[in-house]
């Protein structure tokens, strides 16, 4: 399949041919208004009309990558969340977190693969959809905080997520019409969907502790109910480029957050020395994570995903892109809010020198890290069904410079990390078969950047 530039994603639909004779009316007319019982019959057409189902070689559309958007834009303000003020309970909250918009984003990467998303009902059920995740993004800085307004922020999210995850079952059951074993799949998925559902209204009334257990325990009902529910049927997978582009594109998306937390970190002190070295080792991290993922792995997994067929194809995409693009992208965040800590506290501090980071900023940073390396592994394992020793030593020394980072100035543990990153990126690109053995090299499933 073949593959085109990382920003020329836009819908590939034919330009639809203007009418001739001008706009209607004539030149010079007024165009005639449309009246309520015109705009009834749009509904109805609307309502009415059939999905355009996919193609194999169906690729993202420009409404896709505005949904992906609001998406990562919800991301964002559970760093602020987390950074508000920073704590080993507000990383694991935040954690849940990211399980929550996650799956809100998930089910609609599989229904803009059964349906085209930018067409008719599927269009209007996911627009409303994308509201609901922007008031789900709106109210997260206070997701475990209860009191100032007429509903708990707690009680709001739940409810959004309740909205995103009935709209997209509704519209999977619709697209899904023609297909009685996708239909048999979808209602068995159902259960544990409102089982997850019900736990996450209930968890968000009691305080806070109490909430982040049950909707800890919402998310693995989610998770793993979901997966036994749907393991004899299993789902499909009509396009492979387009699952895989959906992935990258949003990994891309969540990176470009690091570099705004590098501003946000920097703030009015960017053109001191010292946060100008902090913010150029910041995109050096970027760098080296787009490199990680894009220069080989992810063609690489999309050509197995695309050689993959039938059910196996489907399945692989729940468990080597679902779960591990979660790890890979949750990563990210947790590295982004690494960044903004450390450039905080060269900012204010004006030097290199100085107190070392907090634990739990320590941990975003390079816990972060190994959160993104076992994401990539898992979908080298899943995919090419292999996994050199050197990925796992990778992941271990990402964990281990936790204890040595804390004890280091900001500036320090940032040029740790950095350097790690740097050498990891050496080591994969003059090694043999590392990370991706030879014979995998290539692809044709088309990614962004590709």
């Amino acid at each position: 399949m073949p593959g085109h530039p990382a920003i020329g994603l836009l819908a590939d639909t034919p330009n639809e041919p203007l009418p001739l004779g001008g706009p209607p009316g004539g030149i010079g007319e007024p165009a005639p208004t449309a009246g309520p019982g015109k705009k009834n019959g749009a509904m109805r057409r609307l309502l009415r009309s059939r999905p355009t189902l996919t193609q194999e070689r169906h690729r993202a559309t420009d409404f896709e990558i505005f949904f992906d958007l609001v998406f990562v834009f919800a991301l964002t303000r559970i760093i602020a969340f987390m950074s508000s003020p920073l704590t080993f309970l507000a990383l694991a909250q935040g954690l849940l977190l990211l399980f929550l918009l996650w799956y809100s984003w998930s089910p609609y990467v599989w229904l803009g693969n059964q349906a085209r998303a930018d067409r008719g009902v599927v269009r209007a059920g996911t627009a409303v959809a994308m509201a609901a995740i922007f008031v789900t993004a709106l109210v997260i800085p206070h997701a475990f905080r209860r009191g100032g307004g007429v509903v708990d922020a707690p009680l709001a999210l739940a409810i959004s997520y309740l909205v995103v995850r009935a709209l997209q079952l509704g519209l999977y059951y619709l697209v899904t019409a023609d297909d009685r074993r996708q239909r048999t799949t979808l209602l068995r998925f159902c259960v544990p969907t409102a089982m997850t559902d019900a736990v996450l209204v209930l968890g968000a009334l009691p305080g806070p502790i109490l909430q982040t257990v049950l909707w800890g325990a919402a998310f693995l009902i989610d998770a793993v109910g979901g997966r036994i529910a749907t393991n004899a049927t299993g789902w499909l997978l009509r396009s492979p480029s387009h699952f895989a582009e959906r992935h990258g594109l949003v990994l891309i998306i969540a990176l470009g957050e690091s570099l705004i937390s590098v501003g946000a970190g920097a703030g009015t002190a960017a053109t001191r020395g010292s946060v100008l070295v902090a913010a150029l080792l910041g995109l050096s991290i970027a760098f080296c994570l787009w490199w990680l993922y894009f220069e080989r792995v992810a063609p690489a997994a999309g050509q197995a995903l695309g050689r993959a067929a039938g059910l196996r194809r489907g399945q692989l995409a729940a468990d080597a892109y679902t779960l591990s693009h979660f790890g890979a992208v949750s990563g990210v965040i947790f590295i982004a809010l690494g960044i903004e800590q450390a450039l905080e506290h060269v900012a204010r501090r004006g030097h290199p020198a100085g107190a070392p980071l907090s634990w739990p900023s320590t941990l975003a940073l390079f816990g972060g890290a190994a959160l993104y390396l076992a994401g990539r592994a898992t979908l080298l394992r899943l995919t090419l069904r292999s996994l050199p020793p050197a990925q796992l030593v990778a992941i271990a020394v990402a964990a281990a410079l936790v204890p040595a980072a804390q004890a280091l100035p900001p500036l320090a543990a940032l040029g740790l990390l950095t350097g790690f990153l740097v050498a990891l990126c050496l080591f994969e690109w003059v090694g043999p078969g590392q990370p991706v053995p030879a014979t995998s090299a290539g692809s044709n499933v088309a990614l962004p950047g590709r």
